[in-house]
């Protein structure tokens, strides 16, 4: 997989991000995800947008982060917020999302975020895998979902 970084509203991302909302759709029932996000959240150095490719230039894998400090919303001066992290169904079981996450968690470390946090769903248990063996702990819930029983959050700390 080749990550190149590209703006939120780049058309393969906006393709891919269709195709995650469709499987959160699928998923809970409620049309995707509408916490609002912004083409202008994911740029450096307050956010970054990454897309992988496979070597045919088909975008197989996105993924964000955007910078979060305390809004009363649940989130902590120097957070960055993961975005968005999603693999085509088809390549799926190859190590791509854990790869786009440590590219993401790296860039907002370099940008001098403490620590990333996300949100998920318990109806996303390789997603909730993915993170907890990746080091990422439960913490308090934040942002848009954060009132939904279904809504599961997580932290790891990006600065010692």
């Amino acid at each position: 997989m080749i990550i190149r970084p590209v703006p939120f509203d780049h058309p393969d991302a906006v393709k891919l991000n269709d195709e995650v909302q469709a499987e959160y759709h699928e998923r809970y029932g409620d049309g995707g995800d509408a916490t609002v996000l912004h083409p202008s959240d994911f740029q450096p150095p307050r956010g970054l947008y990454l897309l992988g490719y496979d070597t045919d230039g088909t975008p197989v894998a996105s993924g964000g982060w955007r910078s979060r400090d305390a809004d009363g919303e649940g989130t902590e001066d120097g957070d960055a917020e993961l975005k968005r992290l999603y693999v085509i169904p088809a390549m799926r079981g190859r190590g791509l999302a854990r790869r786009m996450l440590a590219a993401l968690e790296e860039d907002a470390r370099a940008a001098g975020r403490l620590r990333m946090v996300l949100e998920t769903g318990d109806q996303q248990p390789e997603a909730i895998a993915l993170y907890t063996s990746s080091g990422y702990e439960p913490c308090a819930k934040f942002g848009y979902y954060r009132e939904y029983e279904s809504s599961l959050c997580f932290a790891k700390r990006l600065q010692d």
